[in-house]
Protein backbone atom coordinates (compact mmCIF):
# COMPACT_ATOMS: atom_id res chain seq x y z
CA UNK A 1 0.00 0.00 0.00
CA UNK A 2 1.56 3.62 -0.78
CA UNK A 3 0.36 6.54 0.90
CA UNK A 4 0.83 10.47 0.43
CA UNK A 5 0.29 13.20 2.27
CA UNK A 6 -2.06 15.89 0.53
CA UNK A 7 -2.93 19.99 1.11
CA UNK A 8 -6.12 20.52 1.25
CA UNK A 9 -7.10 23.88 1.97
CA UNK A 10 -7.43 23.65 5.64
CA UNK A 11 -5.25 20.92 6.62
CA UNK A 12 -3.32 18.12 5.28
CA UNK A 13 -5.04 14.90 4.26
CA UNK A 14 -3.48 11.30 3.37
CA UNK A 15 -4.16 9.59 0.43
CA UNK A 16 -3.89 5.79 -0.04
CA UNK A 17 -3.30 3.56 -3.08
CA UNK A 18 -4.00 -0.21 -2.47
CA UNK A 19 -3.40 -2.57 -5.06
CA UNK A 20 -6.24 -5.54 -4.88
CA UNK A 21 -5.50 -7.76 -7.71
CA UNK A 22 -7.57 -6.75 -10.56
CA UNK A 23 -8.23 -3.34 -8.42
CA UNK A 24 -7.29 -0.93 -6.73
CA UNK A 25 -8.76 0.88 -3.94
CA UNK A 26 -8.19 4.83 -3.60
CA UNK A 27 -9.01 6.66 -0.80
CA UNK A 28 -7.66 10.21 0.87
CA UNK A 29 -9.11 10.68 4.76
CA UNK A 30 -9.62 14.72 5.40
CA UNK A 31 -9.98 15.96 8.95
CA UNK A 32 -13.77 15.74 8.85
CA UNK A 33 -14.47 12.30 6.52
CA UNK A 34 -12.85 10.92 2.93
CA UNK A 35 -13.52 10.60 -0.61
CA UNK A 36 -12.82 7.87 -2.15
CA UNK A 37 -13.14 5.46 -5.22
CA UNK A 38 -16.27 3.24 -6.49
CA UNK A 39 -15.48 0.76 -3.77
CA UNK A 40 -16.14 2.63 -0.66
CA UNK A 41 -20.18 1.42 0.61
CA UNK A 42 -20.36 5.84 1.61
CA UNK A 43 -24.30 5.21 2.57
CA UNK A 44 -22.74 2.49 5.21
CA UNK A 45 -20.10 5.31 6.45
CA UNK A 46 -23.00 7.39 7.05
CA UNK A 47 -24.76 4.89 9.05
CA UNK A 48 -21.71 5.65 11.77
CA UNK A 49 -22.36 9.77 10.96
CA UNK A 50 -18.73 9.87 9.06
CA UNK A 51 -18.72 12.25 6.25
CA UNK A 52 -18.08 10.26 2.91
CA UNK A 53 -18.39 10.79 -0.65
CA UNK A 54 -17.37 8.64 -3.49
CA UNK A 55 -16.05 10.23 -7.36
CA UNK A 56 -16.10 8.53 -10.81
CA UNK A 57 -13.23 9.32 -12.93
CA UNK A 58 -13.13 12.50 -14.91
CA UNK A 59 -12.12 10.41 -18.06
CA UNK A 60 -11.24 6.62 -18.48
CA UNK A 61 -12.53 3.47 -16.80
CA UNK A 62 -11.90 3.43 -13.32
CA UNK A 63 -9.98 5.27 -10.37
CA UNK A 64 -6.16 3.95 -10.51
CA UNK A 65 -3.87 7.10 -8.87
CA UNK A 66 -4.66 9.80 -6.45
CA UNK A 67 -5.01 12.10 -8.84
CA UNK A 68 -7.88 10.50 -10.93
CA UNK A 69 -9.17 10.82 -7.34
CA UNK A 70 -8.63 14.46 -6.65
CA UNK A 71 -10.07 15.02 -10.31
CA UNK A 72 -12.47 12.65 -10.51
CA UNK A 73 -15.98 13.71 -10.24
CA UNK A 74 -18.78 13.42 -7.02
CA UNK A 75 -21.26 10.57 -7.59
CA UNK A 76 -22.20 9.89 -4.37
CA UNK A 77 -22.34 11.74 -1.12
CA UNK A 78 -23.62 10.53 1.87
CA UNK A 79 -25.84 12.73 4.07
CA UNK A 80 -23.26 13.94 6.48
CA UNK A 81 -21.48 14.95 3.45
CA UNK A 82 -24.37 16.87 2.34
CA UNK A 83 -24.37 18.76 5.43
CA UNK A 84 -20.89 19.58 4.71
CA UNK A 85 -21.57 20.78 1.42
CA UNK A 86 -20.51 17.80 -0.52
CA UNK A 87 -22.88 17.69 -3.66
CA UNK A 88 -22.75 15.53 -6.39
CA UNK A 89 -21.36 16.82 -9.80
CA UNK A 90 -18.00 18.70 -7.82
CA UNK A 91 -14.48 17.27 -7.91
CA UNK A 92 -12.67 15.23 -5.55
CA UNK A 93 -10.63 18.09 -4.44
CA UNK A 94 -13.67 20.36 -4.38
CA UNK A 95 -15.04 17.90 -1.58
CA UNK A 96 -11.94 17.20 0.07
CA UNK A 97 -11.23 21.00 0.78
CA UNK A 98 -14.66 20.73 2.06
CA UNK A 99 -13.42 17.84 4.59
CA UNK A 100 -10.12 19.53 5.53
Amino acid sequence: MKSEEIQLENSMGTGYVLPLGPVTLVWVVARRGLVGCGAFDVAALGRFGYPAARVRPACGDSVATLEDLVWGVIKEANVPAQKLGISNGMSGKEALDLLS
